[in-house]
């Protein structure tokens, strides 16, 4: 089981493993903000519900920030734009290609990945861009940072505890359609 952390502004921050959310709480570092109603933790001497949720007394310190190298990052990196044809793609229908394809010795790394949409994926194949004849649109780098969209962002799923539903945003929210007037 997990528990969900918030910081002091009540935000979500971390998923932890319940054990994490006790020592944290004996610590005095959080406060149980909601508890698994089914789940109980017994000891010699005491017994206490399972932490559902829990936030931290204090604000956190920032740390600087890795920018991991990940497809999420990488499909942040690229704004979400396919790199050959410039056409936005949505994280589902995104593509991501080897500029120098791995069986030309390319390797799978920043410099090397970028966001193409299924048509130029299939349409440049096995080559690189020269010889697929296809400009890319921008030089893959290793970015400083990430745009604030991208950062750790929580959203509730099917199969994640109902109390949770309270503190993350649903996903049907941001991913949904919107109704014209």
């Amino acid at each position: 089981m997990e528990t969900l952390v918030l910081n002091s502004a009540f935000q979500p921050v971390a998923r932890i493993p319940w054990q994490r959310a006790i020592t944290l709480l004996f610590l005095g570092k959080v406060e149980v903000v909601e508890a698994y109603e089914d789940k109980t933790i017994r000891a010699v001497s005491f017994e206490i519900k399972m932490p559902s949720v829990i936030r931290f007394f204090r604000m956190l310190a920032r740390r600087k920030p890795i920018v991991r190298f990940s497809r999420e990052n990488v499909y942040g990196r690229d704004h979400g734009q396919c790199q050959y044809c410039a056409r936005k793609v949505t994280r589902a229908e995104a593509t991501y290609d080897h500029v120098v394809p791995r069986s030309q010795g390319g390797r799978t790394h920043w410099e090397n990945i970028v966001i193409a949409c299924v048509p130029c994926n299939q349409a440049k194949g096995g080559r690189t861009p020269e010889q697929a004849r296809m400009a890319l649109r921008s030089v893959p780098v290793k970015p400083k940072k990430l745009p604030d969209s991208v950062r750790l962002t929580f959203m509730f799923q099917k199969g994640m505890p109902a109390s949770w539903s309270n503190w993350l945003r649903d996903m049907t929210y941001w991913h949904g359609s919107l109704d014209e007037d």
